[in-house]
């Protein structure tokens, strides 16, 4: 089969691989259909590591999926070929105090799709995968709608672990495809007024049409002091989406005394740094996000239910044979991009 391999910095292509087998009893075969472009990807492409987890090449990434079933081990139970499916990338033993705990998404063993040391990337024509790991799509769901599904189901444990929503003032600081997973969530929920900030001018738009009550450009304006102008006595809660310190620094600026600061973005530097004396004098409290622990079928469940619309994610399409043309697309945000999706023939 085809798959697509990172070569070195800013480079990839295509290469021929042996067809996978399933090995064990509760593993699939599964036909790629689609994958999408994640943050996560691009800091694989741009720098060949996130923290301490480092490429090694050549090495597939990917990790936002959906295919169909093509073949199923003796123990697969739930799932048959043709079916349509949404890739949960996780892959957790089961077994350990963390997964005994109900925190699958901290397993000490944990593997996940295109991950440096854990597992090849679904950037493939096929791909084995546990059973586990596979959710079947309605049939009214499509395959970019179950690809989708994963960045949503950050956003959505994001916003279940920070606080009660309802009637709440909230700030999202980076508007990509986990700025927009929070916001679709957090408008569901009820929220008072969400303020956001993204670089980016069309993905300004897009915040504002999904129900944003203000947005900003923190190159064109000054975000604490517009923020403030509306929100005087500050934000409930905010969540960094877009791994930037100076984006941090508006956050405890912005966040109010006893308020909540969710971090989701993936910074390049080792380190966060914060105000000592207004993280002090507020009592922030600040809460790291891992991924989307038991979130992936209740994304699709609202993607279903027309609970959350998620139509304007997906901005741009390749084929697979373009996949290096969608990376250098995303790595350097053009064309107002905001997710760009791997579609295979």
């Amino acid at each position: 089969m085809k798959t697509m391999v990172l070569t070195g910095i800013q480079e990839m292509k295509m290469i021929d691989v042996p067809d996978p087998e399933i090995i064990n009893d509760n593993e699939v075969l599964i036909k790629m259909k689609v994958v999408g472009v994640c943050g996560s990807d691009i800091h694989y492409y741009l720098t060949g590591k996130i923290g301490s987890q480092v490429v090694k090449y050549p090495f597939p990434v990917g990790h936002e999926g959906a295919g169909i079933i093509v073949k199923t081990g003796k123990d697969v139970k739930r799932l048959k070929p043709g079916d349509r499916i949404a890739i949960e990338p996780a892959m957790p033993c089961f077994k350990c105090d963390q997964c005994l705990l109900g925190r699958e998404n901290t397993c000490r063993n944990l593997k996940f799709l295109g991950c440096p040391g854990q597992a090849d990337g679904c950037l493939s024509e096929y791909l084995i995968m546990p059973e586990t790991s596979c959710i079947p799509l309605s049939p009214t769901l499509s395959f970019i709608e179950g690809a989708i599904s994963e960045p949503l189901a950050i956003g959505i444990y994001a916003v279940k672990n920070s606080i009660s929503i309802k009637n709440k003032k909230i700030g999202i600081l980076g508007f990509g495809p986990i700025g927009m997973s929070v916001l679709l969530p957090v408008i569901a929920q009820g929220s008072d007024r969400v303020y956001v900030t993204d670089k980016i001018d069309e993905r300004l738009k897009i915040a504002r049409n999904a129900g944003a009550f203000w947005a900003g450009n923190p190159d064109k304006t000054d975000i604490v002091e517009a923020i403030k102008q509306h929100e005087p006595l500050l934000l409930d809660v905010i969540f960094e989406c877009c791994g930037q310190q100076d984006a941090m620094d508006q956050a405890v600026e912005l966040i109010k005394p006893g308020g909540k600061i969710m971090i989701l973005g993936i910074p390049e530097a080792d380190r966060w740094s914060f105000s000592a004396d207004l993280m002090r004098r507020k009592e922030v409290t600040v809460t790291n996000v891992r991924r989307q622990l038991h979130c992936t079928e209740d994304a699709l469940n609202m993607i279903d239910k027309k609970i959350l619309d998620v139509s304007s994610m997906a901005t741009h399409h390749f084929s697979f044979e373009q996949t290096k043309e969608a990376f250098d697309l995303v790595a350097d945000y053009k064309d107002g991009v905001m997710k760009a999706m791997i579609e295979f023939d």
